[in-house]
């Protein structure tokens, strides 16, 4: 069951009743994990955190559990796949609304509600354990903040901005709830980093999607490794007994498939909505970064103009992705808020007209073909049609589109690496063969 999402994992106890073995961790395990009130008695055992949370089976229950919580908070069914059905409300309208017409609430199937950490750095791992050994596969940190489901977000191995302490931190509560859960076959824990402190948002005692992302950055087939330990054999006799740090940077990328649905906003969210993904490898986190890019079809430009218009929780971050792009000989063009904090940052910018305030202003410009890039995030859980318009635009127009800032500022980073750096592919094999010797 380890093998095949959540859904094996639901069924798992039931499969037990029917009388069929499931191998590795225990249907027990499986449990303490996934029902939240033994998960929580768990982390208190062990001294961790996690964000705080309720549960509603009610309107009134949730409402309640809202109050204690406090705004903003995450909203989702039980049992959910992909994060189906997620929203962040808030206040007590928009929870109003997300009861009325997103879920279906009952005593077997309550809506779990949990402080949504603004502004944090999420964290994925994966690890393999046999109960006696466990090894952490990978620390994937993302790049998109925190509120993007883990699906969606490009991800590095190694981290690029956790510290050590708390790369250490990390290890040590993975150890602690593998051997709390016994763990025999892998596991994936999602964190979150927020001022220096660590959460846990929920462990999976399964295979998850990264499995296949980290066994390539290692070079170690991890679903193997953790199929023999299920069958019974221990990581020491597989000779897979210590975490390996790749010598590059290896990013993970989503492809998406909103040119296949016209219309639709491509703004991120705590609903899965890509389709796949690519990986991008390189000694230099900006290089990995832009051969993701390439990966995905949507290659980050090296000249022309940028379109760069950010929500106000945003601007201050942006005048230094303004500065990087200025710097590699790229055009800024924004509209008014943002092109008055670059300007008075000291960037070099253009300022274009809001669509409904008059032209030139953006559309006229991907119209044009003279944007290379979009980089607009949104401006309020409800996005303006504006920027609805400018971002679709573009997509149909085959301009990369960049909705978050913390993907704004790797992009910028990524073309400063393709200005001063040279292209160069290696095959994984000689990669690993690299790590093998060192």
């Amino acid at each position: 069951v380890q093998f095949g999402g959540q859904t094996p994992l639901n069924l798992a106890a039931s499969l037990e009743k029917a009388g069929i073995p499931i191998i590795g961790t225990s249907v027990a395990s499986i449990d303490m994990a996934e029902d939240r009130k033994r998960f929580q008695a768990m982390l208190h055992k062990l001294n961790l955190r996690q964000p705080q949370n309720a549960t509603a089976t009610t309107v009134e229950e949730a409402l309640n559990g809202a109050a204690e919580v406090g705004y903003p908070v995450l909203m989702r069914p039980s049992f959910v796949l992909g994060g189906r059905a997620m929203q962040i409300v808030y206040n007590d309208d928009e929870l109003l609304q997300y009861m009325r017409e997103s879920v279906e609430v009952s005593p077997d199937r309550p809506v779990l509600l949990d402080q949504f950490l603004d502004d944090a750095t999420e964290v994925d791992v994966d690890c393999i354990s046999d109960g006696e050994t466990t090894v952490i596969g990978s620390i994937m940190e993302h790049i998109e903040r925190a509120g993007v489901h883990s699906g969606d977000s490009a991800c590095a191995i190694p981290p690029f901005s956790l510290s050590q302490d708390i790369q250490e931190t990390i290890r040590q509560a993975t150890y602690a709830m593998a051997k709390e859960l016994k763990v025999c076959g892998l596991m994936n824990v999602q964190y979150a980093v927020q001022n220096g402190e660590l959460f846990i948002i929920e462990v999976n005692p399964r295979a998850s999607r990264t499995v296949p992302f980290v066994s390539k950055a290692i070079g170690k087939p991890l679903a193997k490794l953790a199929s023999l330990v299920m069958a019974g054999s221990t990581l020491k006799e597989q000779g897979f007994t210590e975490e390996l740090l790749p010598p590059t940077f290896c990013i993970k990328e989503a492809v998406f498939p909103f040119n296949k649905f016209r219309g639709v906003d491509i703004i991120l969210s705590p609903e899965m909505k890509s389709t796949g993904e690519v990986m991008g490898i390189s000694d230099d986190f900006g290089m990995a970064f832009a051969k993701a890019q390439m990966a995905t079809l949507s290659a980050l430009p090296t000249e022309g103009k940028v379109f760069l218009s950010v929500r106000d929780e945003d601007k201050q971050k942006s005048v230094e992705v303004g500065r990087i792009l200025v710097e590699c000989g790229l055009e800024i063009c924004s509209t008014h808020g943002t092109a008055k904090f670059l300007r008075d940052a000291g960037v070099a910018v253009t300022e274009l007209y809001k669509i409904s305030e008059g032209r030139p202003n953006a559309l006229d410009l991907l119209m044009n073909e003279e944007l290379t890039l979009v980089i607009n995030t949104p401006s309020g859980q409800v996005s303006r049609e504006d920027e609805v318009r400018i971002r679709t635009t573009a997509l149909y127009a085959k301009v990369p589109v960049i909705t978050t800032l913390a993907a704004g500022h790797a992009a910028a980073k990524a073309i400063s690496a393709m200005k001063n750096k040279s292209l160069e592919v290696n095959a994984l094999q000689d990669i690993h063969q690299t790590m093998a010797t060192t």
